[in-house]
């Protein structure tokens, strides 16, 4: 039986002749596997039938949007989820559920090695090949940029070569990866640190320095998970999707950073994530009246762990599994309202509402109704300062020796 390999199918030029590259440099069938995870433009089917079109055996193609929002964005809000405190993972957190379709055509298909577009410079051959290593030991990886020597040049003589039904004139100078999370931008003219971006680079946002009328939205949450907006009830899908519209129309979630790779280089990206940015902000400002003191210490410090090991390509680690169980424990009573104001690149909070929340009116105000006793304060400060007075204690009576 002539051998099968899956490969991971943008239906870009890159992916498109990869198929032929694949057959001839191996000799075997090529199955493609297409992943909607909310990156718009074209659909499935137009997909599916140019990877047939290009050579490929059998096209494997999923609408996997609902699953991506639900299985993958969730767990990103629930964990406020910023690497290096900026970014919120548009593009690591998509590599699993695409590995996840990836292994399933594989076993469907019967192939034994799996491949990706990935260079050998950047993270995502990380996010695949651990992914794919996780999910299915026995199988192989190839990349055909990094390991066939398919580079752009040469795809455009292969895709002129064969007639294959794929635009190849036309270069974008920026390579961009997107979802329903965000998008991602890097390389060509971005890669002058100094450079600001242009307009061009911009899709799921309009510019803040002109933002129309402020736009004030109330989301819903239960368990950590948005379930409406103004009122009306959504999927996490359709309100990723309604956020990315009116806080994109404001500007908001543009973020320009110079990040550490996995491998070792920095590198410079923009991100769009209109609507991740909002959630996230607006869960946050929940978490906060809802989450005791010591509990909500700790899981910034998890938020910030489990950022890096999703960055770092061990979305299925065991690490990661066990970071999710904590998570998700606090989500308990991160249920109410959050009303915050979208205007001019900002998501400002300006209400919250919940009835988990531990804020006690009584016991905040300055007013009549006070129900703190200051009395007990004296004695607390006392006992709270005490190692710190007995040590510098010690060390006056050192020094003066």
């Amino acid at each position: 039986m002539t051998e099968r390999i899956v490969l991971a199918y943008s239906g870009g030029l890159d992916t498109s002749v990869a198929i032929g590259w694949i057959g001839e440099a191996t000799g075997a069938e090529v199955i493609a596997v297409a992943v909607d995870v909310g990156q718009g433009g074209e659909s499935l089917e137009t997909i599916r039938q140019r990877a047939l079109g290009c050579g490929a055996v059998e096209a494997y193609v999923a609408d996997a949007r609902d699953e991506f929002a639900n299985e993958y964005a969730m767990p990103t809000l629930k964990a406020n989820a910023l690497y290096q405190g900026h970014y919120p993972l548009v593009s690591a957190i998509s590599r699993p559920v695409i590995v996840k379709h990836l292994v399933k055509a594989a076993r469907e298909f019967g192939a034994t090695t799996v491949a990706h577009g990935c260079t050998g410079k950047g993270n995502d051959q990380v996010r695949f090949e651990v992914g794919i290593q996780t999910l299915g030991p026995d199988l192989k990886c190839i990349a055909p940029v990094r390991d066939l020597a398919l580079t752009r040049d040469k795809a455009i003589a292969f895709a002129e070569e064969k007639g294959l039904p794929i635009e190849t004139t036309k270069k974008n100078p920026y390579s961009i990866d997107q979802n329903v999370w965000g998008r991602a931008v890097e390389t060509g003219y971005l890669e002058d640190i100094w450079n600001a971006p242009t307009k061009d680079i911009y899709d799921y946002t309009a510019t803040p320095e002109f933002p129309p009328a402020p736009d004030e939205v109330t989301i819903t949450f239960e368990a950590g998970v948005p379930v409406a907006i103004d009122g009306v009830k959504h999927t996490p899908l359709q309100i990723i999707q309604e956020m990315n519209r009116r806080a994109g129309a404001q500007g908001v979630g543009r973020i320009d950073v110079v990040e550490d790779r996995l491998v070792g280089i920095k590198s410079r990206e923009i991100y769009e994530a209109p609507g991740a940015m909002a959630l996230i902000t607006a869960h946050k400002h929940l978490e906060d009246v809802t989450i005791e003191r010591e509990q909500a210490r700790f899981k910034a410090t998890v938020g910030q762990r489990w950022s890096e090991l999703v960055y770092d390509g061990q979305w299925f680690s065991p690490l990661k599994r066990s970071l999710d169980a904590f998570i998700e424990d606090t989500q308990k009573y991160v249920s109410g309202d959050i009303r915050m104001v979208l205007h001019g690149g900002q998501a400002i909070v300006n209400g919250r509402r919940s009835e988990t929340s531990l804020y006690d009116f009584d016991l905040a105000t300055y007013d009549t109704g006070d129900t703190f006793d200051q009395s007990m304060a004296r004695g607390f400060i006392e006992l709270w300062g005490m190692s710190s007075k007995v040590a510098s204690g010690r060390d006056l009576r050192v020094q003066g020796k």
